[in-house]
């Protein structure tokens, strides 16, 4: 399997989920299927197929999540020196030179990937854009709505 990059804070995150997946989830749908034997004929019990499909869902997220885990590349921007070059886990203050807006992105793993907390893939079109570029560069980035184009402000690695 190919290597995984991870910001240390998505390894966190990702850890703490597999915790709750084995320490909590995994138990309590256990217990359910228990108690959905207990009540009789399993032909036709709506709460053991419902509990044996989530058991299903758990294992299969834990072993997932094992498997990403077990090939991180963790990588802490506090870390980096990319000489002022956008590189992974690197975050990027843009404006849009089209309407002047400014923006901030975090380029992270895919998992990690959520746009409501600026966090954007590395597989996304706007990260493959601005990786290798430095503060001052103008990029191109083919949007759903068109082209865009961004110039780059600052490139941090906090």
């Amino acid at each position: 399997m190919s290597t995984v990059p991870l910001t240390k804070r998505g390894a966190e995150l990702l850890k703490e989920e597999l915790h709750r997946l084995k320490t909590k989830d995994r138990p309590e749908v256990i217990n359910a299927i228990a108690e959905a034997r207990a009540q009789g004929d399993l032909s036709e019990n709506a709460e053991y197929e419902s509990a044996k499909e989530r058991q299903a869902f758990i294992e299969g997220r834990i072993a997932d999540l094992e498997g990403k885990l077990g090939a991180a590349q963790i990588v802490d921007p506090a870390e980096l020196n990319a000489e002022g070059r956008v590189v992974f886990a690197s975050t990027v203050d843009l404006e849009n030179l089209d309407s002047g807006e400014k923006v901030t992105y975090q380029i992270v793993g895919l998992d990690e990937a959520d746009i409501k907390e600026s966090k954007v893939s590395v597989t996304s079109p706007i990260a493959r854009a601005l990786i290798g570029k430095s503060a001052g560069d103008v990029v191109a980035v083919e949007a759903p709505s068109g082209l865009k184009e961004y110039e780059i402000l600052e490139v941090r690695y906090v």
